[in-house]
C-alpha cells in the first residue's frame, strides 16, 4: 500500500475519519494478529470489559468515578465522541494528548501493509491499548463498539470482569433480530477465568448469560430493578438507594434528572463489588462516585432549561420519556428531535406521540451522512394528526426557534441520536444562544 505523509494531528485524525471508505471488518484472527505484533499491550491491563445495548458509557463513567474516589488510576476507552476524538481516550481523567495520539498513530501506520489494515474503531482501539500502558492505570475500563463477540475490544487476552447493560432491538441487522440473539453475541466478552456482572431484564436474556456462566465455569452475578429503590426527585438530581452485598442499603445521589441513571449506576456499584470484594471501596466512595459522575449528553442541562440526551433507539427513548415524565416541570415541554435512517424510527415517533409529553415537537435533518431525511420524518409525524411538529432545514434553526418560541417556564429536550448530540455541543462551542 502506498503511505501517505501524515505530520500533524490533524492530518492522522483525516486519516482514520476516512478509512471506513476503503476498510471492511477485520476478523478476529487477524485483529488478534495485530494486537501481538504491537507487542500484546493489552496483557500489561487489568481490564474491564462493558457490552450492551443501552448504558455502556454511563456504566463506564460510574465505575471509573467510583474506582478514582478509591484512590485508584482508571483508563477509559468509550464511543462514540461528541466533538473531539480525543474523548475516547481517558486516563486519570485527562483525555490522551495530541502530540501522543499522533505518535502512536504513526508507530501504527509504519506497520501497516497490503495484507492488514484496521478499520475506524480497530485503529482507534489500537492507539489505546498503546498509549494506556504508558500511563501505568490500576484498571482499564474497555467500551464494545458493536456487538460482543465480534468486537476489536474483545480481541484483548485477560479480564478482571465482564459487565453486560441493559439488552434490547438495536442493530438487528448485525446482531440479531431478538434480544436473545443479541445477548448471544453481548455474552461472547465473558471469558474463563473472569466473573461477569449483567443487568437482568427478561427472562430469555437471563438464560443465555447464565448458561454462558456455567459453559465457561464461571460465576455470572445479575442485577435488575430490585436492587434499586427511587426515593426522590428534586429539580436537578435524583435520590435512591441500592441494596449492596457489602454496605446493605446505601444511599445515593445522582447529579442529573436521567432516572434511567439509577439502572446503570446500580449495575457499576455491583460490578465494583465483584470487582473489589470490600477490599479498598467504601460506601463513602460509592456516595462521592455517584453524586460526582458526569457523562456528557446524558440529560445534560446545555443552556438554562435546556437538556441534552443521547437516547437513540426504541428503548433508549422509554427511558428518556420516563425521565421526562418524572421532571416536575409546570409549564410546557418542547422536543428537538432527529434520527439516523438506519435506527426504528417509527417506534421512535410512536413512543414520543404516545407520551404527550411534548407541546410541540421540532423535526430536524442533521448533518451526517447517516441522517434521515426530514421528509421521511415528516411522512412518519403525518401519521398523527394531532401532534403538534414543524420541520427545519438544519439543527441551528430548529434550536433557535424553539429557544425564541419558548414561554419563560418552559423547557426544551433535544434527543434522537448521539450524533445530533454532539452536532449541538459543537454548536454551543461556535455559536451564541
Amino acid at each position: 500500500m502506498k503511505k501517505q505523509v501524515i505530520s500533524t494531528y490533524e492530518e492522522a485524525v483525516a486519516y482514520i475519519n476516512e478509512t471506513p471508505r476503503f476498510t471492511t471488518k477485520n476478523s478476529m484472527e487477524d485483529t488478534k494478529a495485530f494486537l501481538h505484533r504491537l507487542g500484546d499491550p493489552d496483557r500489561k491491563l487489568k481490564i474491564i470489559h462493558v457490552a450492551g445495548t443501552n448504558g455502556k458509557g454511563s456504566v463506564c463513567a460510574y465505575m471509573r468515578s467510583i474506582l478514582e474516589k478509591a484512590g485508584y488510576k482508571v483508563a477509559l476507552f468509550t464511543s462514540p465522541h461528541l466533538t473531539d476524538i480525543r474523548e475516547r481516550f481517558v486516563v486519570d481523567g485527562e483525555m490522551i494528548p495530541e502530540e501522543d495520539f499522533l505518535r502512536i498513530f504513526l508507530c501504527i501506520y509504519e506497520m501497516l501493509d497490503r495484507k492488514y489494515h484496521p478499520t475506524f474503531f480497530e485503529y482507534l482501539f489500537f492507539i489505546a491499548m498503546m498509549w494506556f500502558p504508558e500511563r501505568m492505570p490500576d484498571f482499564c475500563i474497555l467500551e464494545t463498539g458493536l456487538g460482543g463477540r465480534l468486537d476489536a475490544t474483545n480481541s484483548v487476552s485477560g479480564k478482571e470482569l465482564a459487565v453486560i447493560t441493559h439488552i434490547s432491538l438495536d442493530h438487528v441487522e448485525y446482531l440479531g433480530n431478538t434480544t436473545e440473539k443479541i445477548a448471544m453475541e453481548k455474552a461472547g466478552i465473558m471469558q474463563a477465568g473472569s466473573e461477569a456482572v449483567y443487568w437482568d431484564s427478561e427472562s430469555g436474556v437471563t438464560a443465555v448469560f447464565e448458561e454462558k456462566a456455567i459453559d465457561l465455569g464461571i460465576s455470572a452475578h445479575s442485577v435488575s430493578k430490585k436492587n434499586y429503590r427511587f426515593s426522590k426527585n428534586n429539580k436537578k438530581s435524583i435520590d435512591f438507594s441500592v441494596s449492596t452485598e457489602y454496605y446493605g442499603y446505601v444511599t445515593l445521589t445522582l447529579q442529573t434528572i436521567a432516572a434511567y441513571q439509577m439502572e446503570n449506576a446500580a449495575l457499576a456499584i455491583r460490578a465494583i463489588e465483584v470487582l473489589d470484594r470490600g477490599r479498598t471501596v467504601t460506601e463513602d466512595h460509592i456516595k462521592q462516585g455517584v453524586k460526582a459522575c458526569f457523562w456528557a449528553g446524558r440529560m445534560e442541562e446545555i443552556l438554562p432549561e435546556v437538556y441534552l440526551d443521547g437516547a437513540h433507539n426504541e428503548d433508549g427513548i422509554r427511558a428518556f420519556l420516563e425521565s421526562v415524565s418524572a421532571d416536575g416541570v409546570q409549564g410546557s415541554r418542547s422536543l428537538l428531535f432527529s434520527v439516523v435512517r438506519e435506527k426504528d424510527f417509527g417506534r421512535m415517533v410512536e413512543e414520543l406521540v404516545k407520551s404527550k409529553l411534548f407541546s410541540e415537537i421540532a423535526v430536524t435533518h442533521m448533518k451526517t451522512g447517516r441522517a434521515l431525511e426530514a421528509d421521511c420524518l415528516q411522512e412518519v409525524f403525518d401519521r398523527y394528526p394531532d401532534c403538534c411538529y414543524s420541520i427545519y432545514d438544519s439543527v441551528p434553526a430548529a434550536l433557535r426557534e424553539l429557544l425564541q418560541s419558548r414561554k419563560e417556564d418552559g423547557r426544551i429536550y433535544i434527543a434522537g441520536s448521539l450524533y445530533l448530540a454532539g452536532e449541538i455541543k459543537e454548536l454551543l462551542k461556535d455559536d451564541k444562544f
